[in-house]
């Protein structure tokens, strides 16, 4: 009877276990040129339980598809989506550096006729203030982008 108990037990704290996703994965789909990629990383995260880091990944990815999307009114609500679900996680959390670099990277890479740009600034000294206190996986991805952004250097990161 007990192995019958513990497993009870176990299949109720699984259920309420919340699993992080996983960070490499997403920057690997973030950093995709392929749509596939991007699309197979959001079917993921449509899975994983609901949070802010989840729907601020979702908002990344989306803006990032909308490149691929064919027609300027498909690209531009595809984009509009993912805008949406980043701003709220920041509006909530302001001084998330990982959620204020995921932006980053978007701004600086979104089509200026979009004017998703105008934060680049302040999200470049929530990140390099923020970055200090990152785990190492995470400070290698920024460490990484700063190589070739025109915005966020590596000898603003105290590379």
């Amino acid at each position: 009877m007990k192995p019958f108990i513990l497993l009870i037990f176990y299949f109720i704290f699984s259920a309420f276990h919340v699993r992080e996703v996983d960070k490499t994965e997403f920057y690997k789909a973030f950093s995709s040129t392929t749509e596939d990629g991007i699309d197979d990383m959001i079917n993921r995260l449509d899975q994983e339980k609901s949070s802010s880091l989840v729907a601020a990944y979702q908002g990344a990815l989306y803006m990032k598809k909308a490149g691929f999307v064919k027609g300027v009114n498909g690209k531009v609500k595809t984009f509009n989506k993912g805008a949406h679900l980043l701003e709220d996680v920041i509006q909530k959390d302001p001084s998330n550096t990982e959620y204020r670099f995921l932006r980053l990277a978007i701004q600086e890479h979104a089509p200026g006729i979009l004017g998703y740009n105008k934060n680049k600034d302040e999200d470049k000294s929530v990140v390099v203030n923020g970055f200090s206190k990152l785990n190492s996986n995470l400070k290698s991805v920024i460490s990484n982008y700063a190589k070739d952004s025109k915005v966020l250097k590596a000898s603003d990161l105290g590379n």
